[in-house]
């Protein structure tokens, strides 16, 4: 057997030195994000914005959490980016009328219609990282956020947050989905740490206890789209099967990003006993191999694939860079928490795809979309505006998985 490129193999000092390396081109290509009111540019393929696209309050939350996490590690400028990130979701992003943040600006100013879940959990994110980098405005922006979200988003009855309203948060829309459920567990794992508010880490635990029992009762291939009742709508947007946020069938890399926060949750939630944390570890190995045996080499060709159908035949062959990035955080926590080498060894593959085809060693960060054979496409993701996907990569795998990953950065928590 051939052996393993020791820049590939996790705790080698080649690959931290391999990560690294990468981490620091990820802050060096996003530097000129920031537009003159704060809000996020799309940024293209070599980093130039994309000043002709709307810019989207999701992307400048994520850009306070990298440039946050950036401060922790020495980035010079690191504060002083998260900082404009702020001022954009403090100025113009905030909606002053109806509260809330909008959905984003056009390229003229303009709000995008809708309050969406998803926006907002990121607003939390962003804020909950930029106050532990003592980002000024950062804490009055948390407050808000977690209190406009408490207000407009969370069903306490249900354990679980709906999706959109119309801008005067004066219509619900009818549709649930598991992606905004998804990041507001993130969200709520962070705020947990930051305020040291165990609220709103309970209640990422009911929402992961409901996410499971999907799964399990779906071969561990998740539904992502709910009717008002929460019933899942299994042939939702059959006819947009690689829509970016609402994809038809199963999101292989959701799978994987789920199996990482549920880990991360029943660490950190003091469960009765390490017995207590067990059965989710099993579900989120579970959710783990499901999504590899579904998605990863599915088609001939290295890379996951999109989506899969039902019974986990590809739908959309396309490999997005963010399922890349959650394969490696979760191939690297499984193997913290159980040892096993599986999840060793399938590390060592994915950075050795990531090197080979993902990294853009030309022009920096990483492509975000390639197509069954690995060329660089742009029908849903042109361009690169996201950096938090890839930067998350290069940490979550040598830092405890208990903590969300900015308050593991600041207080230097490594395996």
């Amino acid at each position: 057997m051939e052996k393993v490129n020791r820049k590939y193999e996790i705790d080698t000092e080649e690959n931290r030195e391999f990560l690294g390396g990468i981490r620091q081109r990820i802050f060096e290509f996003g530097r000129k994000f920031p537009s003159p009111g704060g809000s996020a540019y799309y940024l293209g393929d070599d980093g130039t914005p994309w000043k002709e696209r709307d810019r989207e309050v999701y992307v400048t939350c994520r850009m306070a959490h990298v440039y946050a996490i950036g401060e922790f590690l020495g980035f010079k400028g690191g504060k002083e980016l998260a900082q404009e990130a702020i001022k954009g979701l403090r100025g113009e992003l905030h909606d002053k009328e109806h509260g809330g943040w909008y959905a984003g600006l056009t390229a003229d100013g303009t709000p995008l219609s809708g309050k969406l879940c998803y926006a907002h959990a990121f607003v939390i994110l962003g804020a909950s990282s930029a106050l532990l980098a003592g980002v000024e405005g950062a804490e009055a922006l948390l407050k808000e956020a977690v209190d406009v979200y408490d207000l407009r988003f969370w069903n306490e009855e249900e354990g679980m947050s709906c999706d959109t309203w119309n801008t005067e948060f004066t219509v619900l829309d009818d549709y649930r989905g598991l992606n905004a459920n998804m990041h507001t567990v993130e969200a709520f794992l962070a705020a947990a740490d930051v305020l040291e508010d165990e609220t709103y880490r309970e209640r990422a635990g009911r929402i992961i206890r409901r996410v499971v029992s999907w799964a399990e009762k779906n071969n561990w291939r998740i539904p992502e789209h709910f009717t008002k009742e929460w019933i899942p709508d299994l042939e939702c947007n059959k006819e947009r099967p690689d829509d970016p946020f609402k994809p038809y069938g199963a999101t292989p890399g959701h799978g994987l990003e789920w199996s990482r926060l549920i880990v991360q949750w029943a660490l950190s939630a003091n469960l009765e006993d390490k017995e207590g944390a067990a059965p989710y570890i099993e579900a989120a190995k579970n959710l783990y191999h499901r999504a590899v045996g579904d998605g990863w080499n599915a088609d001939g060709a290295p890379g996951i694939v999109y989506t899969t159908d039902w019974d986990g035949k590809p739908v959309v062959h396309d490999r997005m860079h963010w399922t890349l990035a959650e394969a490696i955080n979760t191939a690297a926590v499984l193997y913290r928490v159980t040892g096993e080498e599986c999840y060793k060894k399938e590390y060592a593959e994915f950075m050795e795809y990531l090197d080979e085809k993902v990294l853009d060693h030309v022009n920096g960060s990483w492509f975000h979309q390639l197509d069954r054979e690995n060329h660089v496409t742009g029908t849903v993701w042109p361009g690169k505006a996201d950096l938090y996907h890839a930067l998350q990569a290069t940490l979550i795998p040598y830092y405890i998985p208990e903590f969300s990953i900015a308050l593991a950065v600041k207080r230097k928590q490594e395996v």
